[in-house]
């Protein structure tokens, strides 16, 4: 019985990170830069291990899922998550274009976050940052206005 509550705990705390990023977001890079062009603002690539990366989950739950955050940067920018999940299986073409996003933009760790002008131009790279989603959003009007 110990043993079962222990699993159920752990499964609880790891196991069932759903992402809790709105429908705004999308995983087809192409159709991200086509939008980007098309809108004429830039991107905000997030690479992410979405199930496995602590610091991805703290950046999922205390910015991404946020209001604040998802109000500001629907209107501001072509939202494209790159995944990297563990215990989830990605469509193959999906995990074959975030591998080469990966090795194309270099991206080292996780989450790194790129702001992408419409040609896939890197305009600033950044990560997770604590004080919640009105202090990212604060941050990123910096960053697009370099």
């Amino acid at each position: 019985m110990k043993i079962s509550l222990i699993y159920l705990t752990i499964l609880m705390m790891y196991g069932s990170n759903v992402h809790a990023l709105s429908s705004d977001w999308m995983t087809d890079f192409d159709k991200a830069t086509k939008k980007a062009i098309e809108k004429k603002i830039p991107v905000l690539a997030v690479f992410s291990g979405s199930d496995w990366c602590s610091w991805c989950m703290k950046l999922d739950e205390e910015i991404l899922s946020k209001k604040e955050f998802n109000d500001y940067a629907k209107e501001k920018f072509v939202l494209f998550i790159a995944d990297f999940p563990m215990k989830t299986k990605l469509p193959e073409e999906i995990a074959k274009q975030n591998k080469m996003l990966a090795e194309k933009y270099n991206v080292e760790g996780f989450p790194t976050i790129l702001v992408l002008d419409e040609t896939g131009k890197v305009i600033a790279k950044t990560g997770y940052r604590k004080g919640g989603a009105t202090e990212y959003v604060e941050h990123l009007k910096t960053l697009i206005k370099k």
